[in-house]
């Protein structure tokens, strides 16, 4: 099935795009998800965190996904 990748911040230029189509299986959860990124991405290493939003609300790990979620890749914010 396929998800909508959006990516933020430094998680953007890591990825090189905002934007990116993912195939994922059936039953993807969020933590399986973050293991597919980091192998086809392996840059995004380098982000010592950062928060994962599906749909436009925040996840935690165990949820699963759902063909056409759009998920995004929140990096820490610092500001001043």
């Amino acid at each position: 099935m396929k998800i909508q990748l959006l990516s933020f911040g430094i998680a953007r230029d890591l990825l090189g795009s905002s934007s990116i189509e993912i195939e994922i299986t059936n039953e993807t959860s969020i933590e399986s998800f973050k293991k597919i990124i980091l192998k086809q991405f392996p840059k995004i290493a380098s982000v010592s965190s950062y928060a994962i939003a599906v749909n436009e609300e925040y996840a935690n790990d165990s949820l699963v996904l759902k063909e056409n979620d759009v998920v995004a890749i929140i990096p820490p914010v610092s500001g001043g």
